[in-house]
Protein backbone atom coordinates (compact mmCIF):
# COMPACT_ATOMS: atom_id res chain seq x y z
CA UNK A 1 0.00 0.00 0.00
CA UNK A 2 1.35 3.73 -0.81
CA UNK A 3 1.75 6.04 1.79
CA UNK A 4 0.65 9.75 1.00
CA UNK A 5 3.66 11.84 0.40
CA UNK A 6 4.29 13.86 3.33
CA UNK A 7 3.91 17.33 2.75
CA UNK A 8 6.95 19.71 3.81
CA UNK A 9 6.41 22.52 6.39
CA UNK A 10 6.01 25.68 4.75
CA UNK A 11 8.83 28.21 6.30
CA UNK A 12 9.36 31.29 4.86
CA UNK A 13 12.12 32.52 2.39
CA UNK A 14 15.53 32.49 3.81
CA UNK A 15 16.56 36.58 4.44
CA UNK A 16 19.29 37.81 2.05
CA UNK A 17 20.97 39.21 5.26
CA UNK A 18 21.25 35.88 6.89
CA UNK A 19 24.70 34.50 7.24
CA UNK A 20 26.05 38.13 8.15
CA UNK A 21 27.75 39.28 11.17
CA UNK A 22 25.98 42.74 11.27
CA UNK A 23 22.24 42.99 11.44
CA UNK A 24 20.16 44.48 8.77
CA UNK A 25 19.66 47.71 9.70
CA UNK A 26 23.83 48.69 9.90
CA UNK A 27 24.58 47.29 6.40
CA UNK A 28 21.15 48.76 4.94
CA UNK A 29 22.26 52.09 6.22
CA UNK A 30 25.84 51.27 5.74
CA UNK A 31 25.13 50.80 1.77
CA UNK A 32 22.28 53.62 1.88
CA UNK A 33 25.08 56.30 3.37
CA UNK A 34 27.63 55.18 0.54
CA UNK A 35 25.33 55.90 -2.28
CA UNK A 36 23.50 59.19 -1.11
CA UNK A 37 26.31 60.87 -0.03
CA UNK A 38 29.75 62.10 -1.24
CA UNK A 39 31.74 58.77 0.97
CA UNK A 40 34.41 56.84 0.41
CA UNK A 41 34.48 53.21 1.93
CA UNK A 42 36.58 54.73 4.56
CA UNK A 43 33.91 58.08 5.32
CA UNK A 44 31.29 55.00 5.86
CA UNK A 45 33.19 53.19 8.31
CA UNK A 46 34.56 55.85 10.70
CA UNK A 47 30.84 56.78 10.34
CA UNK A 48 30.02 53.72 11.97
CA UNK A 49 33.03 53.57 14.21
CA UNK A 50 31.57 56.47 15.45
CA UNK A 51 28.41 55.14 16.66
CA UNK A 52 30.30 51.77 18.36
CA UNK A 53 30.14 49.59 14.90
CA UNK A 54 33.35 48.43 14.20
CA UNK A 55 33.29 47.61 10.50
CA UNK A 56 36.17 47.50 7.98
CA UNK A 57 35.95 49.14 4.87
CA UNK A 58 36.38 46.30 2.72
CA UNK A 59 33.34 44.85 4.14
CA UNK A 60 31.43 48.34 3.53
CA UNK A 61 32.89 47.23 -0.37
CA UNK A 62 31.22 43.83 -0.23
CA UNK A 63 27.98 45.13 1.14
CA UNK A 64 27.28 47.67 -1.38
CA UNK A 65 28.64 45.23 -3.96
CA UNK A 66 26.31 42.94 -2.21
CA UNK A 67 22.96 44.40 -1.83
CA UNK A 68 22.52 47.38 -4.18
CA UNK A 69 21.11 45.58 -7.11
CA UNK A 70 19.02 43.50 -4.28
CA UNK A 71 17.46 46.61 -3.21
CA UNK A 72 17.31 47.72 -6.54
CA UNK A 73 15.39 44.82 -7.71
CA UNK A 74 12.97 44.79 -5.07
CA UNK A 75 11.97 48.22 -5.73
CA UNK A 76 10.96 47.33 -9.44
CA UNK A 77 7.48 46.55 -8.35
CA UNK A 78 6.92 50.36 -6.40
CA UNK A 79 8.52 52.00 -9.68
CA UNK A 80 6.54 54.13 -11.74
CA UNK A 81 6.00 53.85 -15.09
CA UNK A 82 8.35 56.12 -17.22
CA UNK A 83 7.19 58.47 -19.48
CA UNK A 84 7.00 58.21 -23.17
CA UNK A 85 9.80 61.01 -24.20
CA UNK A 86 13.26 59.63 -23.71
CA UNK A 87 16.68 61.75 -23.79
CA UNK A 88 19.53 59.36 -24.33
CA UNK A 89 23.28 60.45 -23.58
CA UNK A 90 26.75 59.42 -22.87
CA UNK A 91 29.06 60.54 -20.40
CA UNK A 92 32.61 59.78 -19.19
CA UNK A 93 33.81 58.16 -15.45
CA UNK A 94 37.20 56.59 -14.83
CA UNK A 95 37.60 53.04 -13.86
CA UNK A 96 40.68 51.63 -12.43
CA UNK A 97 42.01 55.11 -14.24
CA UNK A 98 40.85 54.24 -17.95
CA UNK A 99 37.89 56.43 -19.45
CA UNK A 100 34.28 54.50 -19.46
CA UNK A 101 31.33 55.39 -21.21
CA UNK A 102 28.02 55.20 -19.17
CA UNK A 103 25.13 55.25 -21.46
CA UNK A 104 22.41 57.15 -19.59
CA UNK A 105 18.89 57.96 -20.28
CA UNK A 106 15.81 59.91 -18.41
CA UNK A 107 12.28 60.62 -19.49
CA UNK A 108 10.42 64.41 -19.79
CA UNK A 109 10.15 64.02 -15.69
CA UNK A 110 13.61 63.30 -14.57
CA UNK A 111 13.52 59.81 -13.71
CA UNK A 112 16.56 57.76 -14.69
CA UNK A 113 14.97 55.11 -17.51
CA UNK A 114 18.82 53.33 -16.97
CA UNK A 115 22.58 53.36 -16.72
CA UNK A 116 25.22 51.00 -18.74
CA UNK A 117 28.85 50.98 -18.94
CA UNK A 118 30.90 50.07 -21.40
CA UNK A 119 34.67 50.16 -22.97
CA UNK A 120 33.25 51.56 -26.03
CA UNK A 121 31.04 53.61 -27.83
CA UNK A 122 29.59 51.83 -30.52
CA UNK A 123 26.62 50.37 -32.21
CA UNK A 124 27.37 47.33 -30.07
CA UNK A 125 27.06 49.07 -27.00
CA UNK A 126 24.48 50.97 -28.06
CA UNK A 127 22.07 48.14 -28.70
CA UNK A 128 23.14 46.70 -25.09
CA UNK A 129 21.56 49.93 -23.79
CA UNK A 130 18.34 49.74 -25.58
CA UNK A 131 17.80 46.22 -25.16
CA UNK A 132 18.21 45.89 -21.00
CA UNK A 133 16.35 49.08 -20.45
CA UNK A 134 13.33 47.89 -23.00
CA UNK A 135 13.39 44.43 -21.49
CA UNK A 136 13.59 45.51 -17.31
CA UNK A 137 10.69 48.35 -18.17
CA UNK A 138 8.68 46.71 -20.63
CA UNK A 139 7.59 50.15 -21.60
CA UNK A 140 8.14 51.52 -25.03
CA UNK A 141 8.81 55.28 -25.05
CA UNK A 142 7.17 57.17 -28.62
CA UNK A 143 9.97 59.23 -28.97
CA UNK A 144 13.70 59.15 -28.08
CA UNK A 145 15.89 62.42 -28.00
CA UNK A 146 19.92 61.68 -29.00
CA UNK A 147 22.94 63.63 -30.16
CA UNK A 148 24.27 63.19 -33.68
CA UNK A 149 26.24 60.08 -33.27
CA UNK A 150 25.93 58.37 -36.14
CA UNK A 151 25.68 54.44 -34.44
CA UNK A 152 21.95 55.93 -33.30
CA UNK A 153 19.83 55.84 -36.03
CA UNK A 154 20.73 51.97 -36.86
CA UNK A 155 20.13 50.45 -33.77
CA UNK A 156 17.01 52.64 -33.08
CA UNK A 157 15.60 51.39 -36.45
CA UNK A 158 16.22 47.67 -34.90
CA UNK A 159 15.08 47.80 -31.29
CA UNK A 160 12.88 50.97 -31.31
CA UNK A 161 11.46 51.19 -34.83
CA UNK A 162 8.04 52.63 -33.36
CA UNK A 163 9.74 55.57 -31.94
CA UNK A 164 10.57 58.87 -33.21
CA UNK A 165 14.34 59.35 -33.27
CA UNK A 166 14.93 63.28 -32.68
CA UNK A 167 18.09 64.82 -33.42
CA UNK A 168 18.84 68.55 -32.74
CA UNK A 169 20.67 71.07 -31.21
CA UNK A 170 20.20 71.49 -27.79
CA UNK A 171 17.06 69.11 -27.52
CA UNK A 172 19.30 66.73 -25.51
CA UNK A 173 20.10 69.32 -22.56
CA UNK A 174 17.92 67.37 -20.14
CA UNK A 175 20.39 64.71 -19.85
CA UNK A 176 23.79 66.21 -20.58
CA UNK A 177 22.66 68.23 -17.56
CA UNK A 178 21.36 65.29 -15.39
CA UNK A 179 25.08 64.01 -15.95
CA UNK A 180 26.42 66.67 -13.75
CA UNK A 181 24.65 64.31 -10.72
CA UNK A 182 26.73 61.77 -11.39
CA UNK A 183 30.14 63.27 -12.28
CA UNK A 184 30.03 64.75 -9.07
CA UNK A 185 29.76 61.24 -7.23
CA UNK A 186 33.05 59.18 -8.61
CA UNK A 187 35.48 61.60 -6.67
CA UNK A 188 35.28 60.25 -3.33
CA UNK A 189 34.25 56.71 -4.35
CA UNK A 190 37.26 54.89 -5.17
CA UNK A 191 35.69 51.95 -5.91
CA UNK A 192 35.06 52.09 -9.32
CA UNK A 193 38.00 49.60 -10.04
CA UNK A 194 36.61 47.01 -12.48
CA UNK A 195 33.57 47.53 -14.89
CA UNK A 196 31.15 44.86 -12.98
CA UNK A 197 31.61 47.05 -10.05
CA UNK A 198 31.25 50.48 -11.61
CA UNK A 199 28.00 49.34 -13.09
CA UNK A 200 26.82 48.48 -9.72
CA UNK A 201 27.75 51.72 -8.28
CA UNK A 202 26.74 53.52 -10.74
CA UNK A 203 23.47 52.17 -11.11
CA UNK A 204 22.91 52.15 -7.28
CA UNK A 205 23.41 56.20 -8.05
CA UNK A 206 20.67 56.29 -10.42
CA UNK A 207 18.41 54.12 -8.17
CA UNK A 208 18.85 57.00 -5.13
CA UNK A 209 18.41 60.03 -7.42
CA UNK A 210 14.45 58.27 -8.63
CA UNK A 211 14.07 57.95 -5.02
CA UNK A 212 14.53 61.17 -3.92
CA UNK A 213 12.65 62.45 -7.18
CA UNK A 214 9.48 60.51 -5.93
CA UNK A 215 9.73 57.89 -8.74
CA UNK A 216 8.74 55.05 -6.84
CA UNK A 217 5.88 54.45 -4.25
CA UNK A 218 8.20 53.91 -1.33
CA UNK A 219 8.28 55.65 1.80
CA UNK A 220 5.26 57.88 0.04
CA UNK A 221 4.17 58.52 3.61
CA UNK A 222 7.26 60.35 4.93
CA UNK A 223 8.31 63.67 4.41
CA UNK A 224 10.65 64.42 1.61
CA UNK A 225 13.79 64.69 3.67
CA UNK A 226 13.57 60.96 5.42
CA UNK A 227 11.95 59.64 2.36
CA UNK A 228 15.03 58.03 1.46
CA UNK A 229 15.81 55.86 4.99
CA UNK A 230 11.90 55.31 5.23
CA UNK A 231 12.23 53.65 1.51
CA UNK A 232 15.46 51.27 2.64
CA UNK A 233 13.73 49.89 5.78
CA UNK A 234 10.66 49.19 3.30
CA UNK A 235 13.20 47.15 1.21
CA UNK A 236 15.48 45.58 3.65
CA UNK A 237 11.84 43.61 5.10
CA UNK A 238 11.60 42.39 1.18
CA UNK A 239 14.59 40.51 0.70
Amino acid sequence: MKHAARSRPWSPPRSAFAGFRFPAEVIVVAVRWYLRYGLSYRDVEELLAERGIEVDHVTVYRWVQRFTPLLADAARFARHSPGDRWFVDETYVKVNGIWRYVYRAIDQHGQVIDVLVSARRDAQAARRFFTRALRTLKVIPSEVVTDAAPVYPTVLDDVLSSAWHHVEQYANNPVEADHAQLKRRPRPMRGLQTDRTAQTVIAGHAFLQNLRRGHYELGADTRPALRVAAAFTELAHSI
